[in-house]
């Protein structure tokens, strides 16, 4: 396939601060590309980068073919953007809002109020075109970014966190509609989020941390990666467990909020084994396929919802930083 996106040697520093580390990768035409990486990994600083936002230290990237750095407006039409934070202009109406990015984007007049009815319809937020933005609740406020976000079909579109905060019911109306584009209109979609469900529709997630991509895979080839099933256990003595398993099943167990979690091949066949000989009393015990946190957790050193919950620091330092 096609690569919509290429990046080559992309780096990010402020002062002695490396924010970005030497990034190569491709994204295809179509593909939902999923981002993930701790707080301060540089996840924020490359999507920021991508969306002509910040510059580059040095490196290569091009978006549609057009060079982020030289060609920032052929970039810029060729994107939509969703951030966390609020961009709306809130002394305009729903629809107000809509039509002036229909005009800042050149959406075509023949298609501008079926493209806004379309939007608002998927959000449902068509009974609140003609409503002032201020008056929206949070979530109102969200779906509406999110409504203008898809107006003028991008060939790439960056969604951060996009459906954080929203009800699970609207969470899956977004992604219809998304899934829809992907395949309507051929949409590339590049995504950060900490909901596992919505990283499932990723064709491949890349994990960033440190500056640097260390794993790049489909979502099974990531827990594939892992080998094997996940084992968790508590018994009597967790402590004495741990040093059992180690030694006699060349494993390495972690403990984790009171629970031993380790992997295993064969996981149906190793449980029952396993259940009959140990000999310390076991309290609980669960066989499960790996997810993408573990994966994330594995790689990284933190779950994945501990990013969000740091993210803003984030982002306010890096502000700091560029404006240096």
């Amino acid at each position: 396939m096609e690569n919509i996106i290429e990046i080559k040697g992309l780096k990010k520093s402020y002062g002695s601060f490396e924010a970005v580390k030497d990034v190569t990768f491709n994204v295809k035409k179509g593909e939902i590309f999923g981002f993930l990486g701790p707080n301060g990994a540089g996840k924020c600083t490359t999507i920021s980068m991508l969306s002509t936002m910040r510059k580059p230290s040095s490196g290569l990237a091009l978006i549609n073919g057009f060079d982020i750095a030289k060609e920032k407006d052929q970039v810029r039409q060729s994107i939509g953007i969703i951030f966390q934070e609020n961009t709306l202009d809130e002394k305009l109406t729903a629809y107000e809002n809509l039509i002036l990015h229909c005009q800042l984007y050149h959406v075509d007049k023949n298609v501008r109020e079926e493209r806004i009815s379309e939007v608002l319809e998927m959000v449902d937020l068509t009974d609140k075109k003609d409503k002032i933005v201020k008056t929206f609740s949070g979530g109102m406020k969200r779906r509406l970014e999110i409504a203008r976000g898809l107006l003028h079909y991008p060939k790439v579109i960056f969604l951060d966190e996009p459906t954080v905060g929203l009800d699970p019911q609207t969470r899956e109306h977004i992604w219809q509609y998304i899934l829809k584009l992907k395949e309507e209109a051929g949409i590339t979609v590049f995504l950060t989020t900490h909901y596992m469900d919505e990283a499932e529709h990723c064709d491949r997630i890349a994990i960033i941390d440190d500056g640097r991509i260390i794993s790049m895979d489909t979502p099974e080839g990531l827990k594939n990666g892992l080998g094997g099933d996940l084992m968790e256990l508590s018994t009597e003595n967790n402590t004495k467990s741990v040093e059992i398993i180690k030694e006699r099943y060349h494993k390495e167990p972690k403990i984790k909020d009171g629970t031993i979690v380790f992997h295993v091949d064969k996981g149906n066949e190793f449980l029952v084994d396993f259940v009959k000989s140990f000999e310390i009393p076991i309290n609980s015990i669960n066989l499960r396929r790996p997810t993408l946190n573990d994966v994330f957790l594995n790689l990284t050193g933190r779950e994945i919802r501990e990013d969000t919950q740091a993210k803003k620091e984030f982002v306010e330092t890096s502000k700091k930083k560029e404006n240096r």
